[in-house]
């Protein structure tokens, strides 16, 4: 991001408004590869690819806060390989972490990854020093500690439903696998943070927090979110486009001050059930309107979603969840001109 955007996203932040309603969306592997004309696996093990479809990203919208910006990234792979997930890359579909732990006998064996020299980790950091001089030259700055949440890594390392079940009848063995993944995220956002001194923000995704009850919630997610926010940065970002009405109330407490959901809540609900203490990033459908419609789908979407705002303060405008694939350069510019046409208070 550039310092402008930097400072736009804080101010955002702190419920002050701009002109015009901010503009944000998560990129990465399911929309930018093939948007810039390559294969999934192509972005994936060519650094020259990668950085030069970021680049081409942020030059042709740049209007656009990309979100987390120049991710490096290697799709659910990236931790669970470092607790030594076999990783399927098939050439032009997502890549696949299977299954690590067999049996929940298995949880207490189950290593601590050293995230300078385990899985993908030290690729993911190498990439991004090697561009960095790039990334820098056209402007800006990694900003990001990136990682996937605690549960949704267990559920890689077990299998969903293992781990949901596991969740409900083994609490004791539940909390030390997830005590264990949180350990090694911490490490990890450390060691992003002392490689790249210009990172102020921690971004999360967990869509396995919206599959909890309330209880559940509170024994599992809240505890070990909160201990991971718990550090000195300006943005503290999550991502959950699963339901979020359970933990969408906690995310103050847990220090969240910017969130990306789903569809199937409005920035209205959501400003409620938050208190408006969270910035809101979201939530036009991201298939079914930004990928699948037309240009005019688009325009009359993001105007009735503005429109909606009873309060228009703390909102960055974009789709429920991240960008997802198929999404056209047109109808990106529907959606940036529709915000262009409306102030922001």
């Amino acid at each position: 991001m550039t310092d402008e955007h930097w400072e736009l996203l804080k101010r955002t932040i702190q419920g002050k408004q701009s002109a015009m309603l901010p503009v944000g969306f998560i990129i990465d592997c399911p929309w930018l590869p093939n948007w810039y004309g390559v294969t999934i696996l192509d972005f994936f093990s060519n650094d020259e690819i990668w950085v030069s479809a970021n680049l081409k990203a942020i030059n042709a919208f740049p209007d656009v806060m990309f979100l987390p910006g120049f991710w490096s990234e290697y799709g659910m792979c990236t931790e669970p390989s470092a607790f030594g997930a076999r990783c399927a890359f098939p050439v032009n579909e997502f890549p696949h972490a299977h299954k690590v732990l067999r049996s929940v006998d298995d949880i207490d064996s189950l290593p601590l990854p050293d995230p300078r020299t385990d899985g993908l980790l030290p690729f993911v950091l190498n990439r991004l020093k090697l561009a960095q001089p790039r990334i820098e030259e056209a402007g800006h700055k990694i900003r990001f500690a990136v990682a996937r949440g605690p549960l949704n890594i267990a559920s890689y390392l077990m299998g969903t439903s293992e781990f949901l079940t596991l969740l409900m009848m083994d609490p004791e063995r539940a909390h030390r696998l997830v005590k264990k993944i949180t350990t090694f995220l911490k490490d990890w956002l450390s060691l992003q943070r002392e490689t790249f001194p210009t990172i102020d923000g921690i971004f999360l995704l967990d869509d396995i927090i919206g599959f909890l009850g309330e209880i559940e919630f509170r024994t599992y997610g809240l505890p070990y979110f909160k201990e991971l926010y718990g550090t000195d940065v300006s943005v503290k970002f999550l991502h959950n486009d699963a339901s979020c009405k359970v933990s969408a109330p906690f995310l103050p407490e847990i220090g969240v001050n910017l969130f990306n959901m789903g569809f199937d809540i409005t920035l209205n609900e959501l400003k409620a059930l938050t208190g408006n203490r969270v910035t809101l990033l979201g939530n036009i459908p991201p298939r079914d309107i930004l990928a699948s419609g037309t240009p005019g789908d688009v325009t009359r979407v993001t105007t009735e979603l503005i429109n909606s705002l009873g309060d228009r303060s703390r909102v960055i405008l974009s789709c429920g969840g991240g960008m997802p694939p198929g999404v056209k350069s047109e109808n990106l510019t529907s959606f940036i001109e529709a915000v262009k046409t409306h102030p922001s208070a």
